[in-house]
């Protein structure tokens, strides 16, 4: 290369060189603020994340004696300073003890206060718990869309306090919940989530709970990309209830109603009403159970086959359309009774 020409070159490279530099000192600070924005929800939200360990007795086939082991671990947030914890109810089915571990490994005994297996929510409260508790912000899933940033902060696999972060995916997806309930609404995320993570908060880029981690999709049991969290929205319905009664509340017409595998047997479309309990709404709407006839035949009575002109098809269906509802509310109730098909007013009353 001549002379001419390396002075021609150095030229240009002076010349270029602030643009390359602004831009990569420009892409820089973006990357640092979204990672500084990560670490600054992990910072302040993982204190009110822990480790739920589900512990079973079991017998030893040998010696006959009875061991308490680990059955299962998950993840939990703190709802309430007062020592109340909220976690999915699969993590602590068919727990003898429970504990709760936080993030300085302390570890507290933990005792079930009130569950709601078709939201796959429950809430435990630990004993004598420290006065320094940290709570999340609660959020308003409402407000999320597609590719909005979530952060998920759970411990998958037993690898306590672990963040994952992604987008919302999608939203308004369905999934079924223990006792084959659907959980309706359902927020998609691309985060990580494993298992061990269910329970654990789903938060937005403001460091707000939007979701609870209860399931992923995945043929292999571990993430595949695909997860799923209970909004927010939801769980502030459910967890008052579960503190307050142990139990979620839904209003009630005061039915007993055929099981799905009986519809499925006999090909039913509708969900035939088994027993009207006296005095209760129905009752008072005039619709009828099975009877049994002259020769002691059972027949079928009204069939429900609608509420609000929305087809009802199974029990959850049923269950689903009256938790939409509160008590006081009228529905209108379409039932069918061999050819003849006829709609009743039905005033919900609040469940016992």
């Amino acid at each position: 290369m001549t002379t001419s020409a390396r002075k021609i070159c150095s030229l240009l490279l002076v010349l270029l060189l602030p643009t390359a530099a602004t831009a990569a000192v420009d892409y820089l600070s973006f990357a640092t603020e979204d990672e500084a924005n990560s670490t600054e929800i992990f910072r302040k939200a993982s204190p009110a994340v822990v480790f739920v360990t589900n512990k079973a007795l079991r017998r030893d086939l040998f010696s006959l004696n009875v061991h308490e082991i680990p059955r299962g671990s998950g993840t939990g947030f703190v709802w309430d300073t007062s020592g109340l914890i909220v976690t999915n109810y699969h993590v602590i089915a068919g727990a003898h003890r429970l504990t709760v571990t936080f993030q300085d490994q302390t570890e507290f005994d933990a005792e079930v206060i009130g569950v709601a297996p078709e939201k796959d929510l429950a809430v435990l409260r630990i004993e004598n718990p420290p006065a320094s508790l940290t709570k999340l912000p609660v959020g308003d899933s409402s407000e999320l869309s597609v590719g909005r940033k979530v952060l998920a902060i759970g411990n998958p696999f037993g690898l306590d306090t672990t963040l994952t972060t992604g987008v919302v995916s999608a939203l308004g997806r369905e999934i079924r919940a223990p006792g084959n309930r659907t959980i309706r609404g359902v927020i998609q995320t691309d985060a990580a989530v494993n298992p061990g993570n269910s329970g654990g908060p789903l938060l937005n880029s403001l460091g707000q709970l939007v979701g609870v981690n209860t399931a992923i999709y995945s043929p292999s049991g571990a993430s595949a990309g695909i997860g799923f969290a209970i909004p927010v929205n939801t769980v502030k319905e459910v967890v008052p209830q579960l503190i307050s009664y142990g139990r979620m509340l839904r209003p009630i017409m005061g039915l007993e109603l055929a099981s799905d595998s009986w519809i499925r047997r006999y090909r039913i479309r509708g969900l035939p009403v088994v027993r009207v309990f006296q005095g209760l709404p129905a009752d008072q709407a005039g619709i009828r159970g099975a009877y049994r006839n002259a020769r002691g035949e059972i027949l079928l009575g009204d069939i429900i086959v609608a509420v609000n002109g929305k087809p009802v098809r199974s029990n959850d269906d049923y269950l689903s359309l009256l938790e939409a509802q509160r008590p006081g509310d009228r529905v209108t109730v379409t039932l069918r009774n061999g050819d003849e098909q006829r709609e009743v007013s039905v005033v919900l009353t609040e469940s016992q």
